[in-house]
């Protein structure tokens, strides 16, 4: 009889829900207007705009390098945002649950996002990530975990992207931690982005989103375009120390030029002291 009861103990905790799980399931969107990180999440950073992010010499040097007009190659004209910075930008997103239809266990969380028309499976049956040999996707790999009342999904196998839109890439190295958490109606997303190649330290940041049952739109019609800008094979660019636009954002909101050229350093209030010792940058205007 003690076994029998054992084990209806041990199949009820397998087939029975996680403690504290909560159902994300819906159509999601960030509030209008924005209220943070618009600059960001709308129009899109400035040029060396870096600072409050842990870049290294090799991120900051790519930035440096970034001429704007090397989104009109045709080849980057519909690239998709990689699942780091997917969540920043305008978009909706819509989640749904798959279940074992017999025992009714979760196997997978799915999102659809809107912008780029991404599909996004987060595997939630124990299963582990592939080699490190395996495809790179957009998405990349996700499996997810619940800790109580939020869902955490770590990511690998995502292709390079960017950090900050544009201007600071993302290796394929990395790997992404996030944590859903839902509240009423109020759905926080929390990524965490630990890249060895271009970041010193671990990228923190964080979204929120509301219901948005009639935002959803499926489709994403992008298809590029040759403009005849360029010359076949060239990459809009600069050298090291041509850029002529680098003092321009820190001379218009009266900074430092390194206050704007980010690092570790850049995100923490001490560096506050440090603003006071260092001279305004002075914006030549490119004639």
């Amino acid at each position: 009889m003690l076994q029998r009861i054992l084990l209806l103990a041990v199949v009820s905790g397998i087939c029975g829900p996680a403690l504290g799980q909560v159902n994300l399931t819906g159509t999601w969107a960030p509030p209008r207007p924005h209220y943070e990180d618009d600059p960001e999440r709308a129009p899109g950073p400035a040029l060396v705009e870096y600072h409050g992010l842990p870049i290294n010499d090799q991120a900051r040097q790519w930035g440096l390098a970034f001429r704007s007009s090397r989104l009109s190659l045709p080849e980057h004209q519909c690239q998709v945002h990689v699942v780091g910075y997917i969540h920043r930008g305008p978009l909706a997103m819509r989640i749904w649950e798959e279940r074992d239809p017999v025992t009714h266990q979760l196997i997978a969380i799915h999102e659809a996002i809107s912008t780029y028309q991404q599909e996004r499976t987060i595997w939630m049956d124990g299963r582990p990530h592939p080699g490190p040999n395996a495809p790179h996707t957009w998405m990349g790999f996700s499996t997810g975990v619940w800790e109580g009342n939020m869902l955490t999904v770590t990511t690998t196998h995502v292709k390079q992207g960017w950090q900050r839109r544009e201007n600071i890439p993302a290796s394929d190295e990395v790997t992404l931690v996030e944590h859903y958490v839902r509240r009423d109606d109020l759905l926080e997303h929390i990524s965490v982005a630990d890249d060895p190649v271009f970041l010193t330290e671990p990228l923190v940041r964080s979204q929120e989103f509301i219901p948005a049952a009639n935002e959803f739109n499926p489709f994403w019609p992008c298809e590029y375009i040759e403009e005849g800008e360029h010359r076949r094979g060239e990459v809009p660019s600069y050298f090291p120390g041509e850029n002529p636009w680098i003092a321009e954002y820190a001379a218009t909101h009266d900074l430092p030029q390194e206050a704007t050229l980010g690092g570790p350093e850049t995100m923490y209030p001490e560096f506050q002291r440090r603003l006071k010792q260092l001279p305004k940058a002075v914006f030549r205007p490119v004639k």
